[in-house]
């Protein structure tokens, strides 16, 4: 999770006090970066995948799950595993870092994944051994799982050991997570307490419950009576105190009455609480969440934009098909993803720049929190040209004469696509383009470097900013969006320019990982092979993010994507890089769809046309207006490659497609359509939205016991 320096953190009014030294040296260690590798080529497409997993403790006797505390032993276990290999002059087979939640483990491989279509294999087999590796470690009553959000987060005595919140102290004061909850780096409290801090009050979460049979409406939700633990006026100050809309409605009266045999419902006591609505208010609620992450190395730092770019439009559609996350603090939620959960977790925004009150003393009214979808696009800039092709012809080229040749795709971007008009800091932008970074890339740091850094170091104020990059990761790592376009290190100078795919949910098994990772890395081949145009304006991107949070989105809800997503269906194959036998007269469209195939442009009309389609028009094609779909586009993909792969590679590619193909089809349930189902038919539930300890407990051993097998065991 983001940068992991050591030292004296700084609290938030000593912090702000560097912000713009901070900012400063960022941008001048990332012009370093730029001037000295912008014109790096030729990198391998290597990549690699993000696992994180929450450690459960099972109470036997009193049935009911609680995240295990003891899961931060666990994992310096395995880092000083991973150490002692190192020291050996070895390669751990993975590799573990911390997560925000202490009950967290995060782990991915100890090599990245090489570039060939046999390397994918390696894939499920990596993720089945971490989590192997990591269970071997417990106790016998715990046990790694994958799920997107632990179901009683939140909730009255869910840790082990247990915990208490303290609401009047502690860096989250929050109402419902202890501060031993969360990890002891001190990153994580740090972070927490500035969010907080520079906020001006508790994040504030409301995701709407789901509305069941027996649900109240108003649905009001019980104070919890753990909360009575609490002195009632430490409660009523640490209430009246973390209100971000201003109000006090709490009072030392309705804290005691915490103690009564009729609890007040958490609206009466808290203001920022909603009727009809599950209220967190801690950023634990959110990074204590899992998801499934895949970082790209990309050819150059121009294949990087574009692959940005592109995979930016699909990011709403994998999160859709990716869902888990249908429980909530021990509640159903009418929504199935984690996504605005996190984003409001770690909402640092101010009154001002949240558009509460007039500017006065923030800078900027800024429309979104730091974890959200993109603001801009990267390729190209309108000056820019110079680029990297897979093609071998191209390969043999000096370097320094590819700046001469367009780069492929960059020519698909339009000015019109870029149509949120997010602010961005003109002073950082000047200082940008006067370094040499074209006009769409200096727009985008300077937009991202309106923000504070969170957490600043005592001893790393002061860097060599030719040799290190901790400043600029500072305020890099803490923009948290869809995608994370990813320079090069100075310290690592065999790693290229990179990007990350961020919005996936964590999937209930190994082998549903292993497939949408895979799905990623054969739809970034087929965008660079078939030269795709995905581009929609980003606007459109943002209404998909909302609608993809829906409940049951792959039934319920249409998105926004492009009509025609070939760019050129003339060009040939062989320009583009493709290798496979007879491919140097083939055109893309004749790959594609077959020799018959004569323009390609299915609406000739408006090439630039965008329609509402469902996720499986998307993904599995609309025949009605010659749309192939995502996953026909990848199917034709390995075709085209299909005298180059084994047998056993294919069968298997063919797998982990047909997996993702039939969760856009409904055909597979998505991981939220299966918690939630298993909750609503499980016996002890009362069509009250509840999710009780014991049908919790229920759920963790049935997700554990899903870990190992085929997906099958899914099927609806």
């Amino acid at each position: 999770m983001g940068l992991l320096s050591l030292g004296t953190p700084l609290p938030w009014e000593e912090a702000r006090k560097h912000a713009d030294h901070v900012r400063k040296h960022g941008i001048i260690q990332f012009l370093n970066i730029w001037n000295r590798i912008k014109t790096r080529r030729k990198d391998h497409l290597l990549w690699g995948d993000e696992i994180e997993y929450v450690v459960v403790h099972y109470d036997e006797e009193n049935k009911q799950p609680r995240v295990s505390l003891r899961a931060h032993d666990v994992l310096e276990k395995l880092q000083a595993l991973e150490m002692d290999a190192i020291a050996k002059g070895e390669v751990f087979e993975s590799s573990w870092k911390p997560e925000y939640g202490r009950y967290m483990l995060e782990g991915t491989p100890g090599l990245p994944y090489g570039y060939t279509l046999e390397d994918t294999l390696a894939v499920e087999e990596s993720m089945r051994r971490r989590r192997e590796l990591a269970t071997s470690l417990l106790p016998p009553n715990e046990a790694v799982l994958t799920m997107t959000n632990f179901p009683l987060l939140g909730s009255c005595g869910f840790t082990e050991p247990s915990a208490t919140a303290t609401p009047d102290s502690g860096p989250s004061m929050s109402l419902f997570i202890p501060s031993e909850a969360i990890n002891p780096h001190a990153r994580f409290p740090t972070l927490t307490a500035n969010i907080r801090e520079r906020r001006g009050s508790k994040v504030s979460i409301n995701m709407p419950i789901f509305k069941d049979k027996n649900t109240p409406s108003p649905w009001k939700e019980p104070a919890p009576s753990c909360l009575a633990r609490s002195s009632t006026k430490s409660l009523s100050t640490a209430v009246a105190a973390g209100c971000s809309n201003g109000e006090v409605k709490a009072t030392e009266q309705a804290a005691k009455s915490l103690d009564q045999e009729h609890l007040p419902s958490l609206p009466d006591l808290v203001p920022d609480a909603l009727p009809d609505h599950i209220y967190m208010d801690a950023m634990c609620f959110g990074m204590g969440c899992c998801c499934l992450q895949v970082t790209f190395q990309a050819c150059s730092v121009e294949e990087a934009r574009l692959l940005y770019d592109q995979l930016a439009v699909v990011t709403p559609i994998m999160m859709a098909l990716s869902a888990g996350a249908p429980i909530f603090r021990g509640y159903l939620a009418d929504v199935d993803c984690r996504w605005n959960v996190i984003s409001g977790s770690v909402d640092d925004r101010t009154v001002e720049e949240r558009g509460l009150k007039p500017l006065d003393h923030s800078r900027f009214r800024i429309q979104k929190s730091r974890y959200d979808s993109i603001s801009n696009y990267l390729s190209p800039g309108p000056n820019y040209s110079g680029g990297c092709s897979l093609s071998p012809d191209l390969a043999k080229i000096p370097v320094e004469q590819l700046s001469s040749i367009p780069s492929k795709g960059m020519e698909f971007y339009k000015d019109q696509y870029n149509d949120l008009n997010c602010p961005y800091d003109p002073k950082i932008y000047e200082q940008l383009r006067e370094g040499g970074v074209d006009d769409l890339l200096a727009k985008h740091y300077a937009h991202l470097f309106i923000r504070d850094p969170l957490v600043v170091f005592k001893e790393l104020l002061d860097q060599n900013d030719e040799l290190s990059s901790d400043h600029f990761e500072n305020i890099q790592s803490t923009n948290w969006q869809t995608m994370r376009f990813k320079p090069p290190p100075p310290s690592a100078p065999h790693i290229g320019w990179r990007v990350e795919f961020r919005s996936m949910e964590i999937q209930l098994t190994d082998t549903e990982n292993a497939a949408f990772a895979v799905f990623v890395v054969l739809l970034v081949r087929a965008i660079l092979s078939f030269d795709l145009n995905l581009y929609i304006p980003l606007s459109k991107v943002d209404e998909n993010m909302q609608r993809a949070h829906s409940r049951d989105a792959v039934h319920r809800e249409k998105f926004w994507f492009r009509r025609q997503v070939v760019g050129d269906p003339q060009r040939k194959l062989s320009e583009l890089g493709c290798k496979c036998k007879g491919s140097t007269n083939q055109t893309v469209a004749q790959a594609i769809h077959g020799e018959g195939y004569v323009n390609g442009v299915a609406n000739r009309d408006d090439p630039d046309a965008f329609d509402e389609m469902t996720l499986d028009e998307i993904m599995n094609g609309k025949p009605s207006t010659n749309f192939l779909g995502l996953v026909n586009l990848v199917r034709r993909y390995l075709k085209t490659h299909s005298e180059a792969i084994k047998e056993e590679t294919r069968a298997k590619l063919d797998t982990y497609v047909d997996i993702v193909s039939r969760k856009a089809s409904g055909d597979l349930q998505t991981g939220a359509t299966w918690l939630r189902n298993f909750v609503t038919s499980h016996p002890e539930y009362k069509q009250d939205s509840v999710v009780s300890k014991k049908i919790a407990y229920d759920l963790c051993k049935a997700v554990e016991g899903l870990a190992g097998k085929k997906v099958k065991g899914l099927n609806c």
